[in-house]
Order: structure tokens, then sequence, then C-alpha cells
């Protein structure tokens, strides 16, 4: 690993605090914004990997445990756990959907028996999001394994799709998974959400753990409602600093990917905490926790406050109890990030940790741009594009492909005004802009799919994405060529048909 960062770095990142007790973090939700943080310069990009140490045997500092740590412990009905403990955790919520769900049934059934009942039927959220609006026979008989299961387990939560002509319907279907759990009530603060996608990760927005795992661990799940897991330790990333009006989640998240790398987060919780996340709408924070698993996270969390209770009202009538890192919680390292220094960015093939500024790539000529998933295909993401659009008064140079998450985001995208457009929606200024019409809703060529697959890269282009990995094949062609953004970069890039910075339209 290089001793030193890129040009930028010193004034961004702050000191690292290694394996310390860190004492700044107050359970008051509100403690940042008071808070203001001296920097000082990295001397790497990555800390060599160290064992913790043990914590002192006496006074209250053993007692003192991280926001992950409380989870585990209070799912394990524990009083106090430590990092790389082994505990049974009982499961609030499991997820699953139509690319994992099949094997997941087919383990339980074999385990458990043909005629097993699932754990709970209130517990398992069953939503079908990856391969739906497609001719492949094998993901429509997905869906229908996922129907006769959910229907012989009298399953509660099972967001169903029967008209793939007309999305609208169906009015239990959703779309993307990890939103429509959010939007459904699904995440609340204080709770273990599994779920069979890497992704799952996203809900740690709302101040729970939340993790993707593997189908014969759900398949467990069904059974007991109980998983064994080792508790992570936990990174620390305090970012502080003026949240610039050019930049969204999506840039801090691949600001901090590219500083630790890809495996820099490997099996460890990643604590996110500071003015500028306290300022973050929940889905820009559900943007942030959604790309840990990129940097190896197990899970990505942000402190509860009034804005997930305000996002949550209407939502769930559950009961739920916050929980905070404690003031001397352990952290083995601590990032501290002036934001207001930070360029919009993007990751270049084939790595999200491939970080560079937009204006570094503006002679990367393009020929498409995808604006959806669960990383970028939100509400706020589109009303994001639009701003961009309508700041420019042009249209688009390449084909620009629109894909929302959930029903909820489509509608949005038709109904909402966006603000400083005297009233216009986002379909309407994306139909100025020449845009492609919006698509039903679904995890669309985010990770490639059956060959049909809406806006699924078939030849070897270049995309500016909003998607989440750009490895090689993953949008569906080998050769292609995927550069992750924000949605304002993004935009900006379809306005000029290369990779470009969205200061140049938002001024």
């Amino acid at each position: 690993m290089a001793s030193s960062l890129m040009a930028s770095s010193s004034a961004i990142f702050g000191t690292k605090k290694e394996l310390g007790i860190a004492s700044s973090f107050s359970p008051s939700t509100r403690a940042y914004s008071r808070r203001k943080h001296s920097l000082n310069r990295v001397l790497a990009v990555m800390a060599p990997a160290q064992s913790p140490r043990s914590p002192s045997a006496t006074g209250s500092v053993k007692h003192a445990m991280t926001m992950t740590e409380k989870i585990f412990a209070r799912a394990s009905e524990k009083s106090h756990l430590e990092p790389g403990e082994n505990v049974w955790v009982n499961v609030d919520v499991l997820m699953t959907h139509d690319v994992c769900g099949p094997g997941t049934i087919g383990i339980f059934k074999k385990e458990f028996g043909q005629n097993a009942k699932v754990w709970d039927r209130e517990k398992l959220v069953v939503i079908p999001d990856h391969y739906i609006f497609t001719s492949d026979e094998r993901a429509n008989r997905n869906v229908d394994i996922l129907r006769e299961f959910c229907l012989e387990q009298n399953i509660k939560y099972f967001y169903d799709i029967k008209d793939l002509g007309n999305f609208k319907a169906n009015p239990d279907y959703k779309g993307v998974c990890h939103v429509a759990l959010a939007q459904e009530g699904h995440c609340r603060p204080g709770e273990v959400l599994l779920g069979t996608d890497s992704h799952t990760c996203n809900a740690g927005a709302f101040g729970q753990f939340a993790t993707g795992i593997g189908n014969t661990d759900a398949g467990f799940v069904l059974g007991t409602g109980k998983l064994l897991l080792k508790v992570p330790p936990t990174l620390r990333f305090v970012l502080d600093g003026e949240m610039p009006d050019y930049l969204l989640a999506k840039d801090l998240i691949l600001q901090i990917i590219g500083e630790i790398t890809v495996a820099g987060a490997t099996y460890k919780s990643m604590e996110f905490v500071g003015s500028v996340v306290q300022g973050l709408t929940m889905e820009e924070r559900m943007t942030l926790c959604n790309m840990v698993v990129e940097a190896g996270g197990k899970n990505g969390v942000v402190p509860a406050d009034e804005t997930t209770f305000k996002y949550l009202e209407g939502k769930t009538s559950k009961e739920f109890e916050p929980v905070y890192s404690d003031d001397n919680a352990r952290f083995i390292q601590e990032y501290r990030i002036n934001v207001s220094k930070l360029e919009p960015l993007v990751a270049k093939p084939h790595s999200p940790d491939n970080r560079a500024t937009a204006r570094e790539c503006k002679d990367v000529k393009i020929d498409r741009v995808y604006i959806g998933s669960c990383t970028g295909g939100k509400t706020e993401d589109f009303l994001a594009a639009a701003k961009v659009f309508l700041a420019s008064g042009k249209k688009v140079k390449v084909p620009t492909f629109l894909v929302p998450a959930t029903q909820k985001v489509w509608m949005d995208i038709y109904g909402l005004p966006v603000p400083g457009s005297g009233g216009k929606t986002c379909s309407q200024i994306f139909e100025e802009a020449g845009c492609d019409i919006p698509a039903s809703p679904s995890c669309g060529a985010c990770l490639g799919g059956p060959r049909d697959t809406y806006a699924r890269m078939n030849e070897p282009q270049i995309c500016v994405s909003t998607t989440n990995r750009n490895f090689p094949g993953r949008m569906g062609h080998k050769e292609g060529q995927i550069y992750l953004a924000s949605p304002y970069t993004a935009a900006a890039s379809a306005l000029t048909g290369y990779v470009t910075d969205p200061r140049d339209f938002l001024k």
C-alpha cells in the first residue's frame, strides 16, 4: 500500500485514532452540531492491520460498547460483548428475494422437513425485485417458487407480482428490496435485520444492525429465528464541515472506499457520525450505508435521531429502542473527514475503490448513463438528476436510462414537483431533456440479469451509473466499463457525453 495520499486527501482526512478509546461521542444525537474538529494530516491511506487491545480490567471502561456491540448484546441476551465473540443472535427481520429465495427455501425444507413451518410468519419479508421484467423462464419460475412457499406458510409480508406487462396492476409489488424495506416500515432502530443480499447493509441507516447472509444461513434462520454471528470491531467515520451543494452521499462513500480500499473494512462495522451525517436525509443515509459492503464492511450504521423517527412515523406500529455508542466505546480506527473540501467523485473501472475526481475524467467519452438501483434509484436521487437537467436547459447527448427503485419512487417521479421548477415533475423534466421513459421499478440492469433486462449492457460500452459495483460484467457485457457516480454527476455526464463534474451546471 502506498504511504502517501492523493494530493487533496491531506486536507480532507484528519487524524486516525487507532485502537484507542474514543470519547467524543455522546448518546445525544445533537452533540455533533455544536462541535468543531481540528484536522491533521493522515500519514497513510490505510493503516496496517493490528489486533485491538483488550480493554482495562478495572473501572467502567470494560462495559462500554459501540452501537453494533449493544445491538448484538441485546439480541443475544448478554449484558456485555466484545469484538471477536461468537454469539447466537435473535433475528428481528429476515428478508429474501427472487434470486436467493428459492435456494433458501430448498435448504430450509431439506434440513427442517418438507412440512416444517418458518419460525415466525410475520418476521419474514419476501420481495421479488431482481429478475422480474423478463421472458426468461427460469427467472419467472423463481418468483413462482416464492409465491408457492409464501402461500403455504401464510407469510404476511410477500410483495407479489403476477402481471409483468403492467407493474401498476400489482398493488402488492414494491420493487428493490432494500428501498422497499425502508418504505414499508421493516427497518427499525436497535433491531437485527438479515437479508440474502449483500446490500442489506442499507438498513443500517436506521440505527440497526443489518447485513447480508448466504442461503444456508438464511435457511437456518427460517427454521430457528437465530444465527451464530461474530461481533465485529468498529471503524468510526466522523464527517464534519459544510456539505457543498454539489455533493451527495454517493460522493462521501466513494471518498471513504477510495481511502480505505475495498478490503479496508473487512468484517468490520462502519459507524458514521458528525454534523454532516446528522444533516443527511434518510435516503442519503441509506446511500452511505448501502455501499459499506464495497469496502468489505460487515455492516454500516448511523445513530438514530429525529430525522429517523420522523421518517418512521406512520410506517411502523412496532415499538423500538435506539442504542448509541458509549462515550468511551472503543473503535479500532477513527477517520475525521472535512467534507467541505471534497469534490464530486467517480469510481473508475473496474473497482469501487478506483477513485478519481470527475474533473480528472473529463476526457472520458461515454456511451450511456444509468440512474437507478438501491444505491441511486430513490426519489431524492431522481430529484437530484432533475435538478441538473433543469439547470442546464439542454438535452442529453447519450441514452439515459431511468429505473425507479420502487412503485412509490415511480409515482414520485410523476407526481412530486421539483423545487425551483415552477411545478414541473421529474418526469416532465426528464422528457424535456430527452431521457428514456422511466422504466418499471426493479433492480434492472444493476447486476446484468437476463439478456432482455431493460438497459442491460449487451455491448462493450462505457457507462456512468448511480449503481454500486463496476466489476467486469456487472451490468452485462464483460468488456463494458462502468464509472460509478452520484446522480448529479450522472446527469451532468448525460448532458455532455463525457464524464462531467456537476459544478459545470450547478452554479
